[in-house]
Parts: C-alpha cells; structure tokens; sequence
C-alpha cells in the first residue's frame, strides 16, 4: 500500500470526529436537554473507557500466558504508570487553567455575575479540551493498528479498520462538546476546528508511525494515558450531571453508552 494510500486512510478514520462537533454552536438549550447531553457525553466516555482498558491489558494476559515475565514488567510499568500519568496530569491542568479563570475582585455584584459567567465558559472550554485530548490519545493508539495493517499489505484489514474507527469515531464529538451544551455556551469555529484537530489529528499520526514500525509498548502506554485522561474527565462529568440532574445524566450515560456499544458491535460485524 502506497504512503498516499496510508495517509487517506488515517485522515478518513480521524476526520469523522468532526461529525458531531458542529453541535457546540448551538447555545441556549434547555436545561433538562443541557443535562441529558452532558450524560450522553460521559456515557460515550464511560464504553471509551471499557474499550480501551480491554484492548490495554490484552498485552498483559497475553505476556502471563506465555510466561515473559521481562516483558510484562515493562509493559506492566508503562500501564500503571500511563494510567496515574493520563489521570493525575489531565487533573493537575485543570487545577492551572481553573486558577488562571478565577475571577479577581470585582467592584460590585454585577461585575462579579459577568465575571462567574466567564468562568462557567471556561470551565466548559476546558472540559472539551480536556476531553479531545483523552480520545486524541485513544485515537493515536487506533491509528497504529491502521498503520500496521497497511504495513503489512494487508489492504482488507486496514480498509474494515478504517470504516469500524470511522463510525465509532463519529460519536466522539457529542462527547466533546457534552459540556458546551450543559454550560449553555456556544463554542467558535475556531475551538470546533482546534478540538477537533486534537481529538482527531492522532489517527493521522498514529497511522503514519504504524506504517513504519510495530510496537506493543507504544500501543499500551498510549492507551494507558488515554485510559487515565479520560477517567478523570468521567468524574468531572458526573460532578456537573450531579448538579444538574442525577436522574435525567444516568438516562444521558444509558444512553451515551448505548450509541458506544452500537458502534462497537458494528465494528465487530465488519470483521475488525
């Protein structure tokens, strides 16, 4: 398969999670809808998590069976330690971008209602951001498995790769802009395209650097960051869902993980 060939088949699996992005613009929603897509968010985010830690410790079981101790204490390593980074790193920015947003002292309660108002924004902001990074590192790690089986000439594979991530992928970006929605704020193009050049830009990468070489060790440890950033973005989600709306978020999350699941399984009918 030809360097072209590779790069078009990275840049349709990624570009897909542009799909559900255009929905962030739309602003002054419902409350109850605001809530339910919030949940719906954090459910896609709940199945990408399952999926992921599935797919992460096949290596592991696979090292235990076949009794390579060396290699499990590497990849073992690289687990933990990508799941606390993902995790404990994603939660250490977002304490810095929440610091830089607190408002200053204002002069009087209207200022400070303008100032609260933008620091909602912000937080809503940061949660898409922080987001798009956790399924950008997921998708870097699908992008490698694309890149390998065009590597290896195997066109089938790459080609039911690339439709199965394309319509998982397609789901993402509700998720992204989940809190947009609740929050109430309309996101720019430009925070669309930028969100969306995170959460998607990865499969591109990753499908270039599997075109050139295999690794178990880069797939785990990208997994395992993607693992732990998008843990913490779950809890965050749910603190929000929680002051909202518990029971209209777990319908959201039902739902959420449903439309994971559906897509999923249409990967797996495909022979992905």
């Amino acid at each position: 398969m030809s360097t072209g060939d590779t790069i078009l088949l990275g840049l349709i699996a990624g570009a897909t999670v542009f799909i559900g992005l255009p929905f962030g613009r739309v602003g002054g929603v419902r409350s109850s809808l605001a809530c339910f897509l919030n949940g719906l968010s954090a459910g896609i985010l709940v199945f990408l998590l399952f999926d992921i830690l599935e797919h992460a410790t096949e290596p592991l079981e696979e090292a235990v069976q076949a009794e390579a101790w060396g290699h499990l204490v590497v990849i073992g390593s690289l687990y933990v330690s990508g799941l606390g980074i993902g995790l404990v790193g994603l939660g250490h920015l977002g304490r810095l971008w929440r610091e830089r947003s607190a408002p200053a002292a204002t002069p009087g309660p209207g200022a400070m209602a303008v100032a609260e108002a933008r620091v909602v924004r912000a937080d809503a902001l940061r949660m898409g951001v922080s987001i798009a990074i956790g399924i950008g590192l997921h998708n870097f790690s699908e992008g490698l498995a694309i890149g390998q089986a065009a590597h290896t000439n195997e066109v089938s594979l790459a080609l039911l790769l690339v439709i199965g991530f394309a319509l998982h992928n397609g789901t993402e970006g509700f998720g992204i802009v989940g809190p947009l929605a609740a929050a109430g704020e309309r996101a720019s193009w430009s925070w669309l395209l930028l969100a969306g050049l995170i959460a998607g830009g990865p499969t591109l990468l990753g499908t270039l650097l599997g075109a050139t070489f295999s690794s178990v060790v880069v797939f785990v440890a990208f997994l395992a960051l993607a693992a732990g950033a998008i843990l913490y973005v779950i809890g965050e989600l749910f603190a929000v869902g929680r002051r909202l709306s518990r029971e209209i978020t777990l319908w959201g999350v039902l739902a959420g993980f449903g439309a994971g699941l559906v897509t999923e399984l249409v990967l797996v009918a495909a022979g992905a």
